[in-house]
Protein backbone atom coordinates (compact mmCIF):
# COMPACT_ATOMS: atom_id res chain seq x y z
CA UNK A 1 0.00 0.00 0.00
CA UNK A 2 1.35 3.61 -0.76
CA UNK A 3 2.17 5.35 2.18
CA UNK A 4 0.11 8.31 0.66
CA UNK A 5 -2.97 6.18 1.03
CA UNK A 6 -2.20 6.01 4.50
CA UNK A 7 -2.56 9.43 5.98
CA UNK A 8 -6.30 10.01 5.86
CA UNK A 9 -9.20 8.54 5.01
CA UNK A 10 -8.21 4.71 5.70
CA UNK A 11 -10.59 2.37 8.10
CA UNK A 12 -7.32 2.08 10.51
CA UNK A 13 -6.93 5.68 10.41
CA UNK A 14 -10.44 6.79 11.26
CA UNK A 15 -10.78 3.82 14.08
CA UNK A 16 -7.31 4.89 15.37
CA UNK A 17 -8.31 8.48 15.47
CA UNK A 18 -11.82 7.46 17.40
CA UNK A 19 -9.68 5.28 19.77
CA UNK A 20 -7.43 8.28 20.72
CA UNK A 21 -10.67 9.77 22.50
CA UNK A 22 -11.11 6.31 24.84
CA UNK A 23 -11.26 7.17 28.69
CA UNK A 24 -12.08 11.34 28.04
CA UNK A 25 -15.56 12.94 28.08
CA UNK A 26 -16.71 14.80 24.90
CA UNK A 27 -19.42 17.43 25.56
CA UNK A 28 -21.55 19.53 23.63
CA UNK A 29 -21.07 22.95 22.98
CA UNK A 30 -23.24 25.64 21.25
CA UNK A 31 -21.04 28.44 20.88
CA UNK A 32 -17.36 28.96 21.44
CA UNK A 33 -17.54 30.24 24.78
CA UNK A 34 -19.32 27.35 26.11
CA UNK A 35 -16.30 25.02 24.06
CA UNK A 36 -13.62 26.81 25.42
CA UNK A 37 -15.01 25.66 29.24
CA UNK A 38 -15.29 22.27 27.54
CA UNK A 39 -11.36 22.12 27.21
CA UNK A 40 -10.52 24.01 30.11
CA UNK A 41 -12.45 21.13 32.37
CA UNK A 42 -10.30 18.85 30.20
CA UNK A 43 -12.68 17.41 27.59
CA UNK A 44 -10.96 15.39 25.24
CA UNK A 45 -13.29 16.87 22.13
CA UNK A 46 -16.40 18.80 21.72
CA UNK A 47 -19.72 18.26 20.04
CA UNK A 48 -20.50 21.30 17.87
CA UNK A 49 -24.08 21.83 17.47
CA UNK A 50 -27.53 24.20 17.23
CA UNK A 51 -28.65 23.49 20.52
CA UNK A 52 -28.12 21.00 22.89
CA UNK A 53 -30.97 18.26 23.21
CA UNK A 54 -32.93 19.37 26.03
CA UNK A 55 -33.42 22.91 23.89
CA UNK A 56 -33.86 20.43 21.04
CA UNK A 57 -36.25 18.20 22.53
CA UNK A 58 -38.18 21.26 24.38
CA UNK A 59 -38.18 23.18 20.88
CA UNK A 60 -39.93 20.83 18.51
CA UNK A 61 -39.76 21.46 14.97
CA UNK A 62 -37.19 19.93 12.54
CA UNK A 63 -33.75 20.04 14.02
CA UNK A 64 -30.80 20.71 11.27
CA UNK A 65 -27.13 20.84 11.23
CA UNK A 66 -25.55 23.43 13.22
CA UNK A 67 -25.20 27.08 11.65
CA UNK A 68 -21.61 26.86 9.94
CA UNK A 69 -20.51 29.96 11.22
CA UNK A 70 -21.09 29.01 15.07
CA UNK A 71 -19.20 25.56 13.56
CA UNK A 72 -16.54 27.36 12.56
CA UNK A 73 -16.33 29.39 15.59
CA UNK A 74 -15.74 26.37 17.47
CA UNK A 75 -13.35 25.02 15.42
CA UNK A 76 -11.21 28.35 15.36
CA UNK A 77 -11.46 28.62 19.22
CA UNK A 78 -10.41 25.63 20.54
CA UNK A 79 -7.22 22.55 20.18
CA UNK A 80 -9.49 19.81 21.15
CA UNK A 81 -10.88 17.94 18.42
CA UNK A 82 -14.13 19.52 17.09
CA UNK A 83 -17.37 16.80 16.19
CA UNK A 84 -20.34 17.64 14.22
CA UNK A 85 -23.72 16.32 13.94
CA UNK A 86 -25.64 15.42 10.63
CA UNK A 87 -29.03 14.08 10.33
CA UNK A 88 -29.57 10.32 10.02
CA UNK A 89 -29.26 9.98 5.77
CA UNK A 90 -28.16 13.95 5.29
CA UNK A 91 -24.94 13.23 3.44
CA UNK A 92 -24.58 16.77 2.30
CA UNK A 93 -24.66 18.29 5.48
CA UNK A 94 -21.76 15.66 6.80
CA UNK A 95 -20.01 17.04 3.56
CA UNK A 96 -20.42 20.18 4.91
CA UNK A 97 -18.96 19.50 8.24
CA UNK A 98 -16.30 17.88 6.85
CA UNK A 99 -15.25 21.18 4.30
CA UNK A 100 -15.59 23.03 7.53
CA UNK A 101 -12.52 21.12 9.01
CA UNK A 102 -14.08 18.96 11.81
CA UNK A 103 -12.66 16.43 13.30
CA UNK A 104 -15.29 13.65 13.80
CA UNK A 105 -19.26 13.49 12.41
CA UNK A 106 -22.08 12.41 14.59
CA UNK A 107 -25.16 10.83 12.50
CA UNK A 108 -27.24 11.71 14.98
CA UNK A 109 -30.67 10.72 15.91
CA UNK A 110 -31.30 14.21 18.14
CA UNK A 111 -31.58 15.48 14.98
CA UNK A 112 -34.15 15.06 12.27
CA UNK A 113 -33.77 12.49 10.45
CA UNK A 114 -33.37 12.95 6.58
CA UNK A 115 -33.98 9.66 5.15
CA UNK A 116 -36.05 7.40 7.11
CA UNK A 117 -34.65 4.23 5.22
CA UNK A 118 -30.67 4.47 4.78
CA UNK A 119 -27.91 5.76 6.80
CA UNK A 120 -24.85 7.46 5.44
CA UNK A 121 -22.31 5.36 3.67
CA UNK A 122 -19.55 6.87 5.72
CA UNK A 123 -16.94 4.83 3.75
CA UNK A 124 -16.60 7.98 1.29
CA UNK A 125 -16.14 10.37 3.76
CA UNK A 126 -12.60 11.03 4.80
CA UNK A 127 -14.17 12.11 8.28
CA UNK A 128 -14.32 9.60 10.95
CA UNK A 129 -18.16 9.07 12.07
CA UNK A 130 -19.56 8.41 14.83
CA UNK A 131 -23.10 6.66 15.64
CA UNK A 132 -25.52 5.73 18.31
CA UNK A 133 -26.99 2.58 18.19
CA UNK A 134 -29.22 0.42 21.22
CA UNK A 135 -27.78 -3.20 20.94
CA UNK A 136 -25.44 -5.16 19.30
CA UNK A 137 -26.86 -6.06 15.85
CA UNK A 138 -27.51 -1.70 15.27
CA UNK A 139 -23.87 -1.06 16.33
CA UNK A 140 -22.65 -3.58 13.96
CA UNK A 141 -24.67 -2.17 10.92
CA UNK A 142 -23.51 1.12 11.57
CA UNK A 143 -19.65 -0.20 11.48
CA UNK A 144 -20.35 -1.99 8.73
CA UNK A 145 -21.32 1.35 7.22
CA UNK A 146 -18.04 2.47 8.41
CA UNK A 147 -18.71 3.96 11.68
CA UNK A 148 -15.53 4.48 13.53
CA UNK A 149 -17.04 5.00 17.19
CA UNK A 150 -20.45 4.13 18.85
CA UNK A 151 -22.35 5.60 21.47
CA UNK A 152 -25.11 4.26 23.13
CA UNK A 153 -28.26 6.24 22.61
CA UNK A 154 -29.67 6.57 25.80
CA UNK A 155 -32.05 9.08 25.94
CA UNK A 156 -30.61 12.66 24.53
CA UNK A 157 -31.87 15.85 26.41
CA UNK A 158 -33.44 13.99 29.86
CA UNK A 159 -30.76 13.82 32.55
CA UNK A 160 -32.37 10.45 32.63
CA UNK A 161 -29.50 8.31 32.70
CA UNK A 162 -31.48 5.09 32.91
CA UNK A 163 -31.60 4.16 29.06
CA UNK A 164 -28.08 5.08 28.60
CA UNK A 165 -27.54 1.97 31.11
CA UNK A 166 -29.80 -0.23 29.56
CA UNK A 167 -28.53 0.08 26.05
CA UNK A 168 -24.90 -0.53 27.43
CA UNK A 169 -25.54 -3.59 29.34
CA UNK A 170 -27.65 -5.10 26.75
CA UNK A 171 -24.66 -4.51 23.96
CA UNK A 172 -22.11 -5.63 26.50
CA UNK A 173 -24.35 -8.70 27.69
CA UNK A 174 -25.05 -9.76 23.80
CA UNK A 175 -21.18 -9.33 23.07
CA UNK A 176 -20.26 -11.39 26.33
CA UNK A 177 -22.90 -14.49 24.82
CA UNK A 178 -20.65 -14.84 21.96
CA UNK A 179 -17.75 -16.29 23.83
CA UNK A 180 -17.16 -20.00 22.78
CA UNK A 181 -19.89 -20.14 19.74
CA UNK A 182 -18.28 -21.76 16.58
CA UNK A 183 -18.68 -20.19 13.21
CA UNK A 184 -22.40 -22.46 12.84
CA UNK A 185 -23.76 -20.99 15.52
CA UNK A 186 -22.52 -17.20 15.15
CA UNK A 187 -23.53 -17.17 11.69
CA UNK A 188 -27.39 -17.98 13.05
CA UNK A 189 -26.93 -15.22 15.36
CA UNK A 190 -25.67 -13.01 12.48
CA UNK A 191 -29.26 -13.48 10.85
CA UNK A 192 -30.95 -13.50 13.74
CA UNK A 193 -29.81 -9.40 15.15
CA UNK A 194 -29.05 -8.76 11.08
CA UNK A 195 -25.61 -8.07 11.71
CA UNK A 196 -22.34 -8.60 9.27
CA UNK A 197 -21.47 -12.56 9.69
CA UNK A 198 -17.47 -11.25 9.64
CA UNK A 199 -17.66 -8.40 12.42
CA UNK A 200 -19.56 -10.67 14.22
CA UNK A 201 -16.68 -13.16 14.56
CA UNK A 202 -13.99 -10.52 14.98
CA UNK A 203 -16.29 -9.13 18.10
CA UNK A 204 -16.57 -12.40 19.06
CA UNK A 205 -12.78 -13.13 19.07
CA UNK A 206 -11.71 -9.93 20.78
CA UNK A 207 -14.79 -9.50 23.40
CA UNK A 208 -15.66 -5.92 22.11
CA UNK A 209 -16.90 -4.12 19.70
CA UNK A 210 -14.01 -3.90 16.65
CA UNK A 211 -14.51 -0.10 17.24
CA UNK A 212 -14.33 2.20 20.83
CA UNK A 213 -18.06 2.40 22.36
CA UNK A 214 -18.89 5.67 24.18
CA UNK A 215 -21.91 5.89 26.35
CA UNK A 216 -24.08 8.96 25.73
CA UNK A 217 -27.89 9.92 26.31
CA UNK A 218 -28.74 11.56 29.67
CA UNK A 219 -25.36 12.01 31.82
CA UNK A 220 -25.88 14.88 34.04
CA UNK A 221 -23.95 13.92 37.09
CA UNK A 222 -20.29 12.96 38.23
CA UNK A 223 -21.59 9.90 39.65
CA UNK A 224 -23.76 9.36 35.83
CA UNK A 225 -20.87 9.87 34.33
CA UNK A 226 -18.38 6.85 36.85
CA UNK A 227 -21.44 4.45 36.24
CA UNK A 228 -20.91 4.65 32.55
CA UNK A 229 -17.15 3.60 32.87
CA UNK A 230 -17.86 1.17 35.22
CA UNK A 231 -20.21 -0.21 33.16
CA UNK A 232 -18.13 -0.64 30.29
CA UNK A 233 -17.88 2.26 28.37
CA UNK A 234 -14.53 3.50 26.44
CA UNK A 235 -15.82 7.16 27.31
CA UNK A 236 -18.36 9.67 28.07
CA UNK A 237 -20.74 11.90 26.03
CA UNK A 238 -22.18 14.73 28.21
CA UNK A 239 -25.23 16.54 25.96
CA UNK A 240 -27.77 18.90 28.41
CA UNK A 241 -25.94 17.67 31.48
CA UNK A 242 -23.11 20.08 32.00
CA UNK A 243 -25.07 23.27 30.08
CA UNK A 244 -27.85 22.79 32.09
CA UNK A 245 -26.65 22.97 35.44
CA UNK A 246 -26.41 25.14 38.36
CA UNK A 247 -22.90 25.83 37.86
CA UNK A 248 -21.78 24.63 34.74
CA UNK A 249 -17.82 25.42 34.55
CA UNK A 250 -17.58 22.98 37.72
CA UNK A 251 -19.73 20.45 37.21
CA UNK A 252 -17.87 20.01 33.74
CA UNK A 253 -14.48 19.57 35.30
CA UNK A 254 -16.29 17.60 37.74
CA UNK A 255 -17.79 14.63 35.71
CA UNK A 256 -13.96 15.20 34.01
CA UNK A 257 -13.00 14.10 37.09
CA UNK A 258 -14.72 11.43 37.76
CA UNK A 259 -14.23 9.62 34.16
CA UNK A 260 -10.65 9.79 35.29
CA UNK A 261 -11.12 8.33 38.32
CA UNK A 262 -14.48 6.36 37.50
CA UNK A 263 -13.24 3.30 39.88
CA UNK A 264 -12.19 5.27 42.97
CA UNK A 265 -15.34 6.22 45.32
CA UNK A 266 -13.50 8.14 47.35
CA UNK A 267 -12.03 10.54 44.83
CA UNK A 268 -16.02 10.74 42.88
CA UNK A 269 -17.08 11.44 46.58
CA UNK A 270 -14.19 14.83 46.59
CA UNK A 271 -15.18 15.66 43.42
CA UNK A 272 -19.15 15.71 43.88
CA UNK A 273 -19.27 18.04 46.51
CA UNK A 274 -20.32 21.24 46.32
CA UNK A 275 -20.18 21.27 42.55
CA UNK A 276 -24.17 22.58 42.80
CA UNK A 277 -27.68 21.41 41.19
CA UNK A 278 -27.41 19.08 37.99
CA UNK A 279 -29.98 19.57 35.15
CA UNK A 280 -33.43 19.51 36.38
CA UNK A 281 -34.07 16.77 33.70
CA UNK A 282 -37.24 14.73 32.90
CA UNK A 283 -38.31 11.20 33.38
CA UNK A 284 -38.07 9.16 29.87
CA UNK A 285 -41.29 7.04 31.34
CA UNK A 286 -43.08 10.88 31.17
CA UNK A 287 -41.68 11.64 27.47
CA UNK A 288 -44.67 10.86 24.72
CA UNK A 289 -43.97 8.03 22.94
CA UNK A 290 -43.82 9.95 19.36
CA UNK A 291 -41.35 11.96 21.10
CA UNK A 292 -38.77 9.34 22.02
CA UNK A 293 -35.85 9.92 20.11
CA UNK A 294 -33.48 7.12 20.55
CA UNK A 295 -35.74 5.01 18.25
CA UNK A 296 -34.81 6.77 15.09
CA UNK A 297 -32.66 4.51 13.49
CA UNK A 298 -32.32 0.66 13.11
Amino acid sequence: MELENLRHGTELIKRGFAKMQKGGVIMDVTNADQARIAEEAGAVAVMALQAVPADIRKAGGVARMADPVIVSEIVETVTIPVMGKARIGHFVEAEILEALGVDMVDESEVLTPADNKYHIDKTQFTVPFVCGARNLGEALRRINEGAAMIRTKGEAGTGDVSEAVKHMKKIMGEVRELAGKNKEELMMVAREIEAPIELLMETAEMQRLPVVNFAAGGIATPADAALMMRLGSDGVFVGSGIFKAENPEQMASAIVEAVNNYDNPEVLAEVSKGIGAGMKGQSVDSIPEEQILQTRGW
